[in-house]
């Protein structure tokens, strides 16, 4: 199963769309820089830890504009 859920995300980003960019984004920037946004992850892969991180609250969207 999927953690984060679909809906506790959507509840943080209103769109699909804008969710999968957002986590795509950062888990390229995870991939090529290491750099961790929390100190601990249920997920191992980069998409997960991204995901994770849109639900924490580490990551936002605003006026459609990715942010970290």
């Amino acid at each position: 199963m999927l953690y984060p859920s679909i809906d506790k995300l959507l509840t943080v980003i209103d769109s699909k769309y804008s969710l999968v960019t957002v986590a795509a984004k950062r888990a390229r920037n995870m991939q090529e820089h290491a750099k961790k946004g929390m100190n601990h992850y249920v997920s191992q892969k980069y998409v997960g830890k991204a995901l994770e991180e849109i639900n924490g609250g580490v990551l936002k969207v605003t006026s459609g504009q990715e942010q970290e």
